[in-house]
């Protein structure tokens, strides 16, 4: 993050500047602001009152803004005159919605468990009430899609629609469990291959009278590295 800082606000100190750069670099690597706990441990400062006297600092000079009281509702003041907004503007909270199998089918749940903050850039169009279509993530569990770089574990984000070209990888609800895998249609069939040569695709016969849909195609995947 390029650090700019205006020269009509109170000049920040070395360990103020390097507190809003830290703030800044994790929120554009992982759409995210940092913890107090985060904050201290990169700082080298024990207690989380000595990061919030920081932090202050910063808010009285004009130079971050919170939201509200939660650690992570730290933003960067826009130096250029938008503001918090204009950097608000920038990310966009995706509702985690569930889980959803790399692997056999299983139950994704429609109830937003949290959210997941994301640059818009990785998400393209992201969907908004102005009719574009809205973004969901879902926590992937099983390996079948690990030759696609989809891992146990791993964030998937889900651009909803109904309908998915050949070749996609899209989730999918075959008799009201959830599933992510390519999406094959094959004439009376739709076959739903894996990225694992170890297991099998599942193949869904119109005869069958099983219920399929299509919830959406996977547009990203977020990965929490420890």
């Amino acid at each position: 993050m390029t650090l700019h800082l205006d020269e009509d606000k109170e000049p920040l100190t070395d360990r103020q500047k390097q507190v809003l750069e830290f703030i800044g670099r994790s929120i554009e690597r992982r759409g995210y602001p940092p913890t107090l706990r985060e904050i201290g441990e990169h700082m080298g400062i024990r207690s989380t009152n000595g990061v919030n006297d920081h932090l202050k600092a910063l808010e009285k000079k004009g130079y971050l803004e919170r939201e509200d009281l939660k650690s992570r509702a730290l933003r960067p003041v826009d130096p250029s005159g938008g503001g918090a907004t204009a950097v608000r503007e920038r990310f966009v909270d995706v509702p985690l919605l569930g889980k959803v199998a790399a692997g056999q089918p299983i139950l994704a749940i429609e109830q937003a468990e949290d959210t997941v903050r994301v640059d818009r850039f990785f998400l393209g169009r992201p969907g908004t009430s102005g009719g574009e279509r809205p973004v969901f993530a879902l926590r992937v569990v099983g390996q079948s899609m690990i030759d696609a770089g989809i891992f146990d574990g791993d964030f998937i984000f889900v651009r909803k629609q109904a309908d998915a070209r050949r070749g996609e990888i899209v989730v999918a609800m075959i008799d009201g469990e959830a599933t992510v895998k390519y999406y094959h249609p094959e004439g009376d069939s739709i076959v739903f291959r894996p990225a694992n040569s170890a297991m099998r695709p599942i193949v869904v016969r119109r005869r069958d009278w099983k219920s399929v849909d299509l919830l959406g195609v996977v547009i990203g995947v977020y990965r929490k590295l420890r």
